[in-house]
Order: C-alpha cells, then structure tokens, then sequence
C-alpha cells in the first residue's frame, strides 16, 4: 500500500535514502527506481523531463502559468501544439492560441462539441424521463483527441474540459498532454480553493452524502 500522504519524514524529497521508512517502500521499489533512472536518460521521456527540470529550476516561480507552458514547449523543441478546449471557455481559447502563435508556435485548436454529436447516443434515461433536450451537442473529447492525433500534434495542451471528458482525450491522445486549466464552475476554475477552506466546510465536503441526480 502506499501512503506517501501520511509520511512525517519525506526523506525521500532530500535524497536522504537511509532514513527512509521500510514500510514506505513497497516490493520492488528499488528495482521499480532503477527503471524509471534509465526511461529518464532516454528518448522523448529524457526530452520531457530534461525541459520539465529546466522549466521549473530557472523561473524561480516567477512565471506564469503560461509563460512555463511556453518555455517548456520551446525547451522540448515542441512546434505543432493541439489545444483542446471547453465551449465555456472559447474567449479564454482564442487568447491564448494568439498568445503561442505569436510566440512562434503553430495551433491546432479543437472545441468539446466537435462533430455535433447528439446525447442520445449515451442512452441517459434521466434525460428521457425528464425530457430533457439540450440545444447543444454532447461533448466529444474522443473526437478532440483524434483529430488532433491527425494533425500529429507534438503537444496537446488541455482548457477548462469538465471532469471524465479530460480523462478520454488523456487516454486517446497520441502526443504528451498538459493543462493550462482545469474546469471547477463552483469556484472560477480554482479547484484548490475547497482544499485550502476544508475546514470550513469540513461537514459538506469531508462527509459527503452523495446523491446523483437521477436518483433524487
């Protein structure tokens, strides 16, 4: 099992290996290191992580967000960028694509409704039941990432796709994936926000009683 979360120690962020914690350490742990050693000095991963290092190490946490996507693309020698986006955040898309464009990248961007797929195909009896028809298409973040995998896109960089949606076009995209943004409509887009303020909503959030809507 691991459980880094409750570890007083974090010896391992300190390279201090002695004082490690043995129970920390699962069966094969080291043999588990060794292999990520090697997949780092190699290939694309040594490319990632090289500009992933390098990014992070030279700001000093004096950039934005932005700007560190930015570096690390040029870092990575990454040129053809896909960016897959939510209809919500269409404005917020169209700057940032100006933004890499004028800084030399050429962007393949894609909205979360492409190719005008009908809900119906989900079979949703909620949405039968309470005849509920949406005047916009379902979200199709399959789509987003194969025809970004079309354009052999070097880098997708995702905005703002809701929770699950983000997860398909992860698992379907071709090239390295990061966010600019995730999607939270409760808090701005600021998904930490209930972390910091968990105590104060500490009934609500740490003792949850779920119920989905199509089950009230």
């Amino acid at each position: 099992m691991l459980f880094c979360d409750k570890c007083g120690k974090n010896a391992c962020t300190k390279m201090d290996l002695d004082n490690i914690p043995k129970r920390c350490c699962p069966s094969g742990d080291c043999e588990m290191t060794e292999e990520c050693v090697k997949m780092y000095s190699e290939g694309e991963d040594h490319l990632i992580a090289y500009a992933s290092a390098m990014t992070e190490t030279c700001n000093g946490g004096r950039n934005t967000r932005v700007e560190e996507i930015i570096a690390f693309a040029k870092r990575a020698n990454y040129h053809k960028i896909g960016l897959a986006f939510c209809m919500c955040l269409l404005e917020e898309a169209r700057i940032f694509a100006k933004i890499m464009r004028d800084n030399g990248f050429e962007v393949h961007s894609i909205i979360c409704k492409n190719g005008g797929i009908s809900k119906d195909v989900l079979d949703i009896d909620y949405l039968k039941e309470h005849s509920i028809r949406s005047e916009y298409a379902m979200c199709n973040p399959i789509g987003q990432a194969m025809k970004l995998n079309a354009e052999k896109v070097q880098l997708n960089i995702i905005l703002g796709l809701c929770v699950g949606h983000d997860t398909l076009f992860i698992k379907y995209s071709e090239a390295p994936v990061t966010y600019l943004a995730v999607k939270d409509r409760c808090t701005g887009h600021n998904p930490l926000s209930p972390i910091y303020q968990h105590t104060n909503l500490f009934e609500r959030i740490h003792h949850m009683d779920v119920k989905f809507d199509d089950e009230l």
